[in-house]
């Protein structure tokens, strides 16, 4: 029997259930756009030449393997909780230029951090330098296949900013920031694992600057700024520095304890390339020998694991997490947009916080 509590509570759920489902079926429109516009690069090109169309298959093979959509996800909703229109094609094509620019990133990463998977499949360097070995090409296979990543990922990097050029002029200054942002974050991450000091609080800066501020805190401003709401800015850059400061710190807690068969990408990677991570700063801070573990040879990742579990330092961490995810959702409780918009961005912060890849 259905009661009066009960058909209210039903009520009050169909606007989250509403909004879920728009970000959703935006989310599908902007994985359509992704394959057409690829398809439609590729169809031109091969009429160029065979090589013509390798970076774009590299760039394909990358945009259909099942990525999370995580910065389009978050300028969709930072559009529609600013009153956008749903059906204005442009801002499909922004997020989907965010998910490109994701791509050339990861790409770049993966040579820079030597990885050898990414999305379950091989990274692009490690594929293409296979190929140049076993088919006896000249010169150096790592060299051929490192170039090729490079390559493909200046590709990505070209097209989002050719989709990125329909979207509202008013997105376009975040736009740009985030751009530079993210590669001076990247060259800060590279420089602080050559360092290998310990120093907490530039692992915090690094992290906010080459990941948080990229992923949800800049997307979200760039949908808001597309749809003319430049002033919800201060109110998504708290909520947003808070909640991707929580998603990277996750992401240091996935690379040293979670299932590459789950994360499909290479375990492990924050010790075998000495990243200078929250979490080992301040497992370091405790016990010295874990840097010993991690930049001597000869060390196992299940010896570090042991190591920094011994310190309590990952428990630390799942505290810290849940400290931004509450900050995180405190910062938007009062901003003004819909009610059912906050309650989505709240909902958000967990999902990225708590994921399992």
């Amino acid at each position: 029997m259905t009661t009066a509590v009960t058909r209210r509570a039903a009520t009050d759920q169909e606007p989250a259930a509403s909004a879920r489902r728009t970000v959703e079926d935006l989310l599908q429109r902007v994985q359509d756009r992704l394959s057409s516009f690829l398809a439609a690069e590729r169809a031109h090109y091969a009429e160029v030449h065979d090589h013509a169309v390798v970076a774009i298959d590299a760039l394909s093979d990358l945009a259909t393997a099942g990525g999370k959509l995580i910065r389009p996800a978050f300028c969709l909703t930072g559009y529609l909780a600013a009153g956008g229109d749903p059906d204005d094609p442009a801002i499909v094509d922004a997020a989907a230029a965010l998910e490109l620019l994701h791509i050339s990133a990861l790409v770049h990463d993966d040579v820079l951090d030597d990885s050898r998977t990414r999305r379950g499949k091989p990274a692009v360097h490690l594929l293409h330098s296979t190929l140049h070995r076993t088919r006896g090409w000249q010169g150096e296979s790592r060299r051929f296949g490192e170039g090729v990543a490079l390559l493909v990922g200046d590709l990505a990097l070209v097209y989002s900013d050719e989709l990125m050029s329909t979207a509202p002029r008013g997105a376009f200054a975040e736009w740009h920031r985030l751009r530079s942002e993210v590669m001076i974050g990247q060259y800060m991450d590279v420089a602080a694992a050559a360092e290998f000091s310990i120093d907490p609080d530039l692992s915090r800066l690094i992290a906010l600057i080459k990941s948080g501020r990229y992923t949800i805190h800049r997307p979200l401003v760039v949908g808001a700024s597309a749809a003319g709401r430049a002033d919800l800015a201060p109110a998504l850059a708290q909520y947003g520095e808070a909640v991707g400061e929580a998603f990277q710190l996750r992401d240091d807690l996935l690379d040293a304890f979670g299932d590459s068969a789950q994360t499909g990408k290479t375990a492990g990677l924050d010790f075998s390339q000495h990243k200078m991570t929250l979490l080992l700063g301040w497992a370091m801070q405790r016990d010295a020998r874990i840097r010993d573990l991690i930049t001597e040879p000869g060390h196992t990742p299940d010896e570090i694991r042991g190591r920094l579990l011994d310190t309590g330092v990952p428990e630390d961490v799942e505290r810290h997490i849940a400290a931004l995810v509450e900050q995180g959702r405190t910062a938007i409780a009062d901003a003004p947009v819909d009610a059912v918009w906050r309650g989505e961005l709240a909902n958000m912060a967990l999902r990225v916080a708590y994921r399992n890849k």
